[in-house]
């Protein structure tokens, strides 16, 4: 693998991108967030292990950047924050895994290894319209083979309904899968997909008057 190392300090940054290059990885290291975001952009890569806390573009920046330029590179994130919204943040933008300084050089190989057997696998989509399909394993739904940015209920929704392709999804089941059984309404829960609706750009989810709502088979 070709694999961009963000990491500002000198120490870890040059025992990372050995042991990296020992396992037969191509590596390519840098202290800065601007000099690594402009090598992303001219470059190809496998894979970014960023840190977070880094002068001039912060690792979080860099991927929200890239990602609005329809650049998608499977991401680690290495930092030694532990703050949830930080975390949160980093799995919002589609990272593939996390690791809190300290951490073992052998732990960040297996997170390698894994996300090596991953690309590996044949990535099936669910078809769920002409433009929609959906990754299960992964939980995204694609437009036009592009991953889509939902909210989590929003996320919840679609995987449920795509589970259930062909069948009516009712009331009921969104409460206990969406909502965790809490206590909500009927009225609360077509809010939300009828937002939901609102944000795509295909109409795939279908009213069924009385009875809930479904993703019909093409």
């Amino acid at each position: 693998m070709k694999i961009l190392v963000l990491e500002d300090e000198v120490m870890l940054n040059e025992s990372i991108c050995e042991y990296l290059q020992s396992l037969g990885h191509i590596v390519e290291a840098f202290f800065d967030g601007e000099s690594a975001y402009e090598a992303m952009q001219n470059n190809k890569y496998d894979l970014f292990l960023l840190d977070i806390n880094v002068p001039q573009i912060d690792g979080l920046s860099i991927l929200e950047q890239l990602h609005s330029m329809k650049i998608h590179v499977p991401t680690i994130y290495i930092s030694a924050l532990v703050d949830i919204e930080d975390i949160s943040r980093a799995y919002n933008l589609g990272c593939y895994d996390y690791l809190k300084k300290p951490f073992h050089l052998k732990e960040l190989a297996l997170r390698i290894d894994r996300i090596v057997m991953s690309a590996k696998t044949p990535n099936v989509h669910m078809v769920l319209s002409k433009n929609y399909s959906y990754d299960q394993e992964h939980s995204t739904l694609y437009f036009q083979q592009e991953a889509q940015t939902l909210t989590k209920k929003q996320s919840q929704i679609i995987d449920l309904l795509a589970r259930n392709r062909g069948l009516v999804v009712d009331f009921d089941q969104f409460q206990e899968y969406v909502w965790n059984d809490a206590i909500v309404d009927n009225a609360t829960i077509r809010a939300e997909i009828n937002r939901l609706k609102k944000a795509l750009k295909e109409d795939i989810i279908v009213n069924v008057r009385g009875m809930g709502y479904m993703i019909e088979k093409p």
